[in-house]
């Protein structure tokens, strides 16, 4: 058996004019200070929600992550039999996740932290509680667990779950997320914006409302990576190659909706990379340590540091099995595809030859 890894790095580029995509706590634009200069932030958790609600308008399989899973798992009960009331319903789900070793508060049945959960672990709980009358004895409570460590949505195999109740639940991610940041230093802007009441009479000239709301304008980099092979233990080689093809679309076309309607700010990368590695994940983000700094536009300039950084961390890591490009932009890498599809195509025949000759050499 070969003792190979295998990794996916997806770095983009992506211009965003004036917007406020992820915000902090008093409503500016998240920033990171990175190489002495500001820049702006888009947190990883923001994308990542961002690419959960991609998965579910594809209609892809996505967890629900919630502090009512008493009340959702008693819901699910119900709809496989309607014969059972609330009450009773709820009983069954209480005791079968206090089995699974799930604390809910007693006076309002919701857990202390967010729980995610798959469709198909809510589906199996809910007929497992129906065909058992006790959950008490050992067999029942193993049994209850290994339904939440099986059937894993996409968004539970990439990004993981941590029970703090019972670490027994916990799900490795597969994926990391880095939060993005701009190639380049920033300066924050501010609009100052007015409303007029349509019905106020004409002798009053002053605006209704008035305020302020901070934004800028950024080339940002973003990065992630897959462990391929953590993803296919949680999902099996098949259907990890199939959500590597979504998570990779995902990625590269879904963006955070913070003040979206106020600056209609939806773009698309510039630039894609993705890497198929043997040996360790790569974050290229020290190609703008020391920011872009130019009159012309930061996309060519940030491409061609980007570039560089990847000849030259080749220089200190294994070759790569696959470098892949989509970009309409110049390039000095000659590793370049037509379309997003072509992308996906190229990276998931790597990865599945890749998988295929693992198992051949089990």
């Amino acid at each position: 058996m070969t003792n190979k890894n295998l990794y996916l790095d997806l770095n983009v580029l992506q211009t965003v004019p004036s917007s406020n995509l992820n915000r902090d706590d008093t409503g500016a634009p998240k920033t990171a200070m990175y190489g002495g200069a500001i820049r702006s932030r888009v947190s990883s958790q923001s994308w990542k929600k961002a690419m959960r609600d991609f998965f579910r308008e594809e209609s892809i399989a996505t967890g629900t992550r919630t502090k009512e899973i008493a009340k959702f798992l008693a819901q699910k009960i119900m709809n496989l039999d309607n014969s059972l009331n609330e009450k009773k319903a709820m009983d069954k789900s209480a005791t079968i996740l206090k089995a699974a070793g799930i604390k809910a508060n007693k006076k309002d049945n919701k857990t202390n932290a967010l729980l995610l959960v798959s469709p198909g672990q809510i589906e199996k709980l809910a007929q497992y509680a129906l065909s058992h009358d006790t959950f008490d004895d050992k067999d029942d409570k193993k049994e209850i667990k290994t339904i939440l460590q099986e059937d894993n949505s996409l968004d539970l195999a990439l990004f993981g779950r941590m029970v703090a109740d019972n670490p027994e639940l916990n799900v490795d991610a597969s994926a990391q997320v880095a939060h993005a940041i701009s190639t380049h230093e920033i300066v924050p802007e501010y609009d100052y914006f007015t409303a007029l009441d349509d019905l106020q009479s004409d002798d009053n000239a002053g605006a209704a409302m008035l305020g302020t709301i901070e934004y800028n304008s950024s080339t940002l980099y973003r990065y992630a990576n897959v462990n391929v092979k953590d993803l296919a233990k949680n999902l099996g080689d098949n259907d990890a190659v199939a959500s590597i093809a979504d998570f990779i679309k995902a990625f590269v076309l879904s963006m955070p909706t913070g003040k979206q309607n106020t600056f209609a700010n939806k773009t698309l990368p510039s630039y894609v990379m993705l890497t198929v590695r043997t040996d360790t994940p790569v974050n290229l983000v020290s190609a703008f340590e020391k920011p872009v700094a130019t009159k012309g536009g930061y996309v060519q300039k940030s491409i061609e540091k980007l570039e560089t950084e990847y000849k030259e961390a080749n220089q200190m890591v294994e070759q790569p099995m696959l470098n892949v490009i989509l970009t309409n932009k110049a390039t000095e890498l000659a590793d370049q595809t037509n379309n997003l599809s072509d992308l996906i195509e190229q990276v998931t025949t790597a990865l599945t030859k890749a998988l295929q000759d693992e198992d051949t050499n089990d």
